[in-house]
């Protein structure tokens, strides 16, 4: 299975929920959040392997091209102008969908790697990461995050940590999951983006439950938001000092056993969703 742990906004609480719950869990876990990763904090200095990835990007062969624009006519991105002497292509608009090395008139249009980034795997003990890291300056995290969806092993589960917010990214990691965990905070604005995030998921068919973080710091009542979406609770994390302490310092909670049991719950809780 996937299980995909998502927020409407950053800062909920997405990370602490996904690095505890796959060690309780005993399942690999998936770093999405391709932009700014950081479950690799929970890994301490397990040993890792790097590997390049890149999406394709068209380049024209002058020497063949006879400037009919055909590309850039097809182009739903806009990375190709034609311009007086040549065809321009903007490769960082580009998407790599290949319709302008179908579609060109004169095979003048073949694709090249454009890097974006790198794939890393981490192992400590039983526990498996893998994540992206985008190239600083890539303004598309889209072809990397599909490169980390595509490398996870199959007939294995997996937890995987996603962008936050309702963004392209966010849609993307989210996207074909088998069940997604909403993690929500009780103020205005975490209660706000719930919201939005609830209409995403509904919108690409994903059953989901929420997990409240900071319960019990007062603010908006997510219990009622989710029982008027019909959005289950799968459980709530409290408002306390030090799991804001242990968390910061890159320390896993479910060390301590009380909240070891409280994320065993929610696992359980999740189980029995995913079963229905």
């Amino acid at each position: 299975m996937r299980i995909a742990v998502a927020s409407g906004k950053g800062g909920t609480g997405k990370t602490l929920v996904s690095v505890n719950l796959s060690t309780v869990a005993g399942v690999d876990l998936a770093d999405l959040d391709v932009e700014e990763p950081n479950a690799f904090l929970y890994f301490g200095d397990a040993p890792y392997t790097t590997f390049p990835a890149s999406r394709p990007v068209p380049s024209i062969d002058e020497g063949i091209c006879d400037m009919c624009g055909e590309c850039a006519r097809v182009c739903a991105f806009n990375a190709l102008v034609r311009l007086p002497q040549r065809i321009k292509v903007h490769e960082e608009l580009c998407h790599g969908c290949g319709a302008c090395v179908i579609l060109c008139p004169c095979k003048a249009i073949t694709e090249m790697d454009h890097e974006v980034g790198c794939l890393v795997r981490s192992v400590s003990g039983r526990r498996h990461l893998v994540y992206g890291r985008l190239k600083i300056g890539e303004p598309n995290a889209i072809p990397l995050l599909k490169a980390v969806k595509e490398s996870l092993p199959q007939g294995r589960t997996v937890v995987m940590d996603c962008p936050p917010g309702t963004s392209c990214n966010m849609v993307e990691a989210v996207k074909g999951s088998d069940y997604a965990i909403m993690v929500a905070e009780p103020t205005p604005f975490g209660a706000h983006d719930l919201n939005l995030a609830l209409d995403v998921l509904e919108q690409l068919k994903v059953p989901h439950g929420v997990v409240i973080n900071k319960a019990g710091m007062g603010g908006v009542d997510i219990g009622s938001i989710c029982a008027s979406r019909d959005a289950v609770v799968l459980g709530s994390i409290p408002f306390r000092r030090d799991i804001a302490w242990r968390h910061g310092q890159g320390a896993l909670l479910v060390e301590e056993a009380g909240d070891r049991k409280m994320f065993h719950d929610l696992w359980a809780a999740v189980m029995r969703e995913v079963s229905r």
